[in-house]
This record gives structure tokens, sequence and C-alpha cells, in this order.
């Protein structure tokens, strides 16, 4: 399948170019031919007989990356100096940093923040426990909690390899929901010690995101610490996919005419997000849900490759017993939601679903089918990714989720909070605005984290899990 050229991978090229006619042409017809596509040129140096310049160019992938750069390498006169991924280059010493909120300049300063002036907050923290929402960043901080077994798509690649994802989480958690967030990479698969860590440390945090456990571990860790602790906690590969991928789902529906209650659903994949999906969908008004993994539908009374959610899934799905494949099953459905593996959707598939078939393919980095191969086939298609129409994202729920969670100093995220989220997001693109390239909104739309936020607020004042009066909540941006 061939992959479109994006930022993700994209690199500077500083190139030494002999000085004579047609040159530049050159370099960007070699880098054209192979593939790229440029995105800035600039000159650093000139000398008698040369010029340096650095061109910024976009790739497919890293493989496609080095082919461009080969592909220059054999233009006569044009020496590769340099190569920078700029990707890498983002990430060099990490992406997040702590900062003072209050500058320290003089002595005063000093004995407020610190000794002696600190102690005297100490003690009315110690007399009044529930006053360290207020004086101190607990109020507003979160814990991202990873053991960096089900990274992106990258799988088990242990905790240090995850750290780069988990400072993304928390520059998104700040930039979107004025959220302070910090990583927690836990050095063990265990889930009790993973439970007992994260209850030790929760004394400093108003709320917990889970992250990138593999299942069905992450359902038992997020289980235990929503009984265990009195702040909220949030699987958000879970929970945040389900919430957005609900709000696409309403505006889809609206588009092709369809009602919850009378849709066929095929899921591919029930993992973590998987069943978080179909839990919110079939709370939404969905009947008619079919799940796969790789031995095919999900049906009561299965015994191969089982275990204890995909019984509950069976059990609780499927209500006609469809057997085999996920290519048996979609015949007739009116939506595809896949969080599996690329490219397992075919052309064929999609003429065997029902009229105006909704796809969500969310596989990442490449999706259960490209876009370019489904478009003519379909009413309205979504995935994961930022370079083609409908990304469904989960910044779009989370930053918001929390920051209304905090505001209201909610004791836990429940079901009635994650639906006023998901109609939140829907509801910012109007009727008239609808159209099958715009069914969810932008994650840089400052007007989502807002929305989410203050329904999701209302909705913990509504079910009863507020502790703050609606007089002194803090939400709001």
């Amino acid at each position: 399948m061939l992959m479109k050229s994006n930022e993700s991978y994209s690199f500077t090229l500083r190139v030494k170019i002999a000085s004579r006619a047609g040159m530049l042409g050159a370099v960007a017809t070699a880098i054209g031919r192979a593939g790229g596509d440029i995105g800035a040129i600039d000159i650093v140096g000139v000398g008698s007989d040369f010029v340096i310049r650095d061109i910024t160019i976009d790739a497919a992938s890293s493989q496609h990356g080095e082919a461009i750069v080969a592909a220059l390498r054999d233009v006569d006169g044009i020496e590769v100096m340099n190569v920078s991924d700029r990707t890498f280059l983002m990430h060099l010493g990490g992406k997040i940093e702590v900062v003072s909120k209050i500058p320290l300049k003089t002595r005063a300063d000093l004995s407020m923040a610190y000794t002696p002036g600190v102690a005297r907050v100490c003690e009315a923290i110690h007399e009044a426990p529930e006053k360290v929402f207020t004086l101190t960043i607990k109020k507003n901080t979160v814990a991202i909690v990873t053991d960096g077994t089900a990274v992106l798509g990258l799988g088990d690649i242990g905790p240090a390899a995850a750290m780069p994802v988990m400072e993304g989480k928390a520059m998104l958690f700040k930039e979107f929901g004025g959220v302070d967030a910090f990583p927690i990479c836990l050095d063990t698969q265990d889930a009790d010690e993973i439970v007992r860590t994260v209850k030790a440390i929760a004394t400093g945090f108003g709320g917990i995101n889970l992250e990138d456990i593999s299942a069905p571990r992450c359902f038992e860790i997020e289980a235990r610490l929503q009984k265990e602790l009195d702040i909220p906690v949030f699987h958000d590969d879970q929970h945040g996919t389900a919430v957005v991928v609900l709000a696409a789902l309403i505006n889809a529906l609206k588009l092709t005419g369809k009602q919850m209650d009378q849709i066929k659903i095929v899921v591919n994949g029930v993992g973590a997000a998987g069943v978080a999906c179909t839990k919110i969908i079939m709370a939404a008004g969905v009947r008619n849900v079919i799940g796969c993994d790789q031995r095919g539908a999900l049906y009561r009374g299965r015994r191969e490759h089982m275990n204890p959610i995909k019984e509950w899934y069976a059990e609780n799905t499927n209500p006609w017993q469809a057997r085999g494949s996920v290519h048996d099953v979609i015949a007739g459905a009116d939506v595809f939601l896949g969080l599996s593996i690329p490219g397992i959707l075919t052309v064929e598939d999609l003429r065997r679903m029902a009229d105006q078939p909704i796809i969500f393919a969310m596989a990442n980095p490449t999706p259960e089918i490209l876009p370019e191969e489904a478009i003519p086939h379909v009413a309205v298609m979504a995935t994961g990714r930022s370079d083609y129409p409908n990304q469904i994202n989960n910044v779009l729920c989370f930053p918001g989720i929390f920051h209304g969670a905090l505001a209201c100093r909610a004791a836990r995220i429940n079901e009635e909070m994650k639906l006023a989220a998901a109609t939140a997001i829907a509801g910012l693109i109007s009727e008239h605005e609808l159209h099958p390239e715009y069914i969810i909104p932008s994650v840089f739309d400052k007007r989502v984290a807002e929305a989410v936020a203050r329904d999701v607020e209302e909705a913990a004042f509504r079910t009863g899990v507020a502790r703050r009066d609606r007089a002194h909540s803090e939400a709001g941006f």
C-alpha cells in the first residue's frame, strides 16, 4: 500500500549544490521523482562555485526518506552534507519541563514559598486534609501511568521507550486542557505492583490517566484503582477512544439518515479500545454489534481464544449469533469500526456492506483500509491519522474530561460524563456544517476542550460524583 508523505517523517537536508544553471531544478526533480514533498528551501551559505541550502522534505516512512536521500546523492553536482530528522530533533532533551508559577526574587519570596512560611501551610493541610486540593498542585495535576506494554502501534516496548509518548501526552493535557500532567513509567508488568505503586503516589495527583497498558490487565488495573482511590482513574486507550468514536458516529449517522437502534456495527479488534467502544455505543442505543478477533466473530458458547473480557463480550453482543470471519459478518453492516491491524478490509468487503456504509479504520499508523481505496465506495471515512480528514483522536476528549472532572473535584469519571463528552464534541459541528469529510472537529478547535469540560462537569454534578459546590466550581479556561 502506498502511503502519503507526512510531517512525522520530515527531515532537513543540508546540500552543497554546484553553481550552474538548472541545478536547483535538478534537486527538486530528483526529490519529486523519489516521491518526496518539499516544504521549504533556505540558503545557508554561498561560495564562489557552490550554494549551500537546507531543504525540508516530507516522506512517507523512514525507508522512504533514505530512498530520497539516495536519489539526491546520485545527482551530479550535489553533495549531501547532513541529514536531520526533524521529529528526533523535537525530542532532544525531552519535550516537557517543570517551571515555577511564582518567581523567587527576594528573601521574602523564599521565606513564604519555602521555610519557614511553608510550615504553616503544611499544618493547615494536616489539620484539614481536604485543603490539599486548594493549597497544592493536586487540584490540577494528573499522573500519566504506563508500563509500556501497548504503546501506539508498537506494542510491548517497555517503560523507557514509552517515555516520549507519555511526554507528548503531558503536552496535550497542558496545551488543550490547561491541565498539568507528568509521565509515570513503571518498570513492572505485575498488576498488583502497578496498583500498589499508583495508590502510593496518588496523594500528589488529582487524577490518574492510565495509558498504553495491554489487555486484559488494563481492565483489572483500572477497575481496582477506581474502587480503591477517591480521584478519577481513566484509561484513555479505552474510554478516550470510545468517546471520540461515539461523537463521530453521532454525526456520521446524521449524514446518512440512519438511527442508532437500527444499525449493524462490526467491530474488528476486541482489545481495550474495542471493548470500551462497544460499551459506549451500546449505551447510546446501538443494539446489533458483532465483535471480531483473529479467530472471527465472538458469539455465546465460543471456546477458542477466549478470556473473561471476551466472555462478557460474547454474552452481551451479537444478538443473532453470527459466525465466521470479519469478511463474512460484514455483509449488510452499516458501520465498520476497526481497532485492529493494517489492511484487513478490502474493497470487496465494502461492496457487501449496507447502503451508505460508514468506515472508521483506526489502526495506526496504517489503517485497516486506506482512504484512497475506500472513499469511492463509502458515505463516510474516518481514520486515526492527522493527514486525512475525520481524524478520530483522543486529544478531542481527555483534556476536557479531566479539566471538567478536576474543576468540580469529581470522585470518578462515570458513564454519564463520557456520554456528555461525546455529545459535546459532536454538537460543535452544526447541521449545515456537516460534511462527509467533516464529522468531527479539528484537534486545534479551541471550543472542544471548553465544551467537553463544561458538559462533563455538569454531568458530574447531575450524577452526584462532584465534591465541590456549584458556586465554587473552578471550570473555565
